[in-house]
């Protein structure tokens, strides 16, 4: 079927700086629905806006909205409560006799056989998973991490960045809290390209606010390895925070699970973001970034990114996380790109800071807020 396109080129760099898909909108804590285009309102930005950031006159670029879009078409949610597939039952126990003869008793060189058969199996372990890794979601950057640490992945499910259960999550131990969660890093590789199958994170999250509700829902392409209800919970908690667009209750933001929603946030692999991204003209490629696919209902998160970060952040994946969604909601709230105009002044959100902070020869702060100062 035909895919509505907004007609303008992607920005050069890969990351979009012009928008033009239909839409309906309205200003912050007007009560009227979700603002889509890029065009600016009659009267201007909100002033409590632009006083976030005392050294800056003009942060923020409004655009005029238009009609409302048809539902997404290819929107794909999945039945999540599909129980896993029952684990393959394993062979007779150590030492089981063969055809019901008596077990045999102990001794050194049974020890010595169980410790060669160990190390056998560990060798095998270790060339099977160096040979599978770069065909999996971690690509060329897995292949960096030793045969050895990824042995130790397939016996120590701990070790990896996946939602699957752990021995210590099953015996009760203390699990790493959403902040610890937030501040590591997992791998994921800069060119793998997903199924483009998407299941939809189960639950709602209430909007904890009474400003102008907005509906969205959490989708993650199937076959990540990374934690889908982390995601959700990372974007429900940076969009409610008074620092974000909720600021001053001027919004309140609510995770459904179906139904009719103002926008999806796809957590998606490089290449699934990049076609959908082209269905709005835009340019994913270059730099590996997310965009607001605008023409569809998609807002579209690079899942390298959010896995890796960018050096422009360094360590700080926790707030580059939350920049990463405050930056592409806001193009969907109508807001286009702006920079830092000013040495030692924090970076706007709607700065490219994915791609650079400083820039011509101006020295800007990373800053993942719209209003950083709450």
């Amino acid at each position: 079927m035909a895919i509505p396109s907004s007609g303008n080129p992607a920005a050069a760099g890969g990351e979009p700086t012009g928008w033009t898909a239909a839409g309906h909108g309205a200003q912050a804590g007007a009560g009227l629905p979700l603002p889509r285009q890029r065009q600016a309102p009659p009267d201007g930005p909100r002033q409590d806006y632009l006083d976030a950031f005392a050294e800056d006159d003009d942060l923020f670029t409004f655009r005029r909205s238009a009609s409302a879009r048809p539902p997404d078409p290819y929107a794909a949610v999945t039945d999540w409560n599909t129980a896993p597939a029952p684990a393959v039952p394993s062979g007779p126990g150590d030492g089981a006799p063969p055809s019901g003869g008596p077990a045999q008793t102990g001794g050194g060189r049974g020890r010595t056989f169980t410790g060669i058969a160990a190390a056998a199996v560990t060798t095998v372990l270790a060339v099977v998973v160096a040979g599978q890794v770069a065909d999996g979601p971690g690509g060329a950057d897995a292949q960096a991490q030793s045969a050895t640490d990824q042995v130790r992945e397939v016996r120590d499910p701990a070790s990896r960045g996946d939602d699957r259960e752990t021995p210590a999550e099953a015996s009760g131990a203390e699990q790493p809290t959403y902040e610890q969660k937030m501040e590591r890093k997992y791998a994921l590789g800069a060119t793998f390209a997903g199924s483009g199958k998407f299941d939809a994170i189960p639950g709602i999250d209430k909007a904890p606010g009474r400003g102008q509700k907005i509906t969205y829902r959490v989708d993650v392409e199937q076959g990540l390895g990374l934690d889908g209800e982390l995601f959700a919970e990372a974007v429900q908690k940076t969009l409610n925070d008074n620092r974000s667009w909720a600021h001053n209750g001027a919004r309140t933001f609510e995770r459904v699970h179906s139904g009719r929603v103002d926008f999806v946030i796809t957590l998606a692999s490089p290449g699934t973001t990049a076609d959908w991204c082209a269905r709005s003209g835009l340019d994913t490629t270059v730099d590996n970034v997310s965009c607001d696919s605008a023409a569809t209902e998609r807002v579209m998160i690079n899942a390298y990114r959010w896995a890796q970060g960018a050096e422009t952040y360094g360590d700080r994946i926790h707030a580059y996380r939350q920049m990463l969604i405050n930056h592409e909601i806001g193009h969907r709230l109508g807001h286009g790109h702006v920079t830092c105009d000013k040495d030692g002044d924090l970076a706007p959100v709607m700065q490219q800071q994915t791609k650079f902070v400083d820039h011509d020869g101006i020295d800007c702060r990373p800053n993942p807020w719209p209003y950083p100062k709450g």
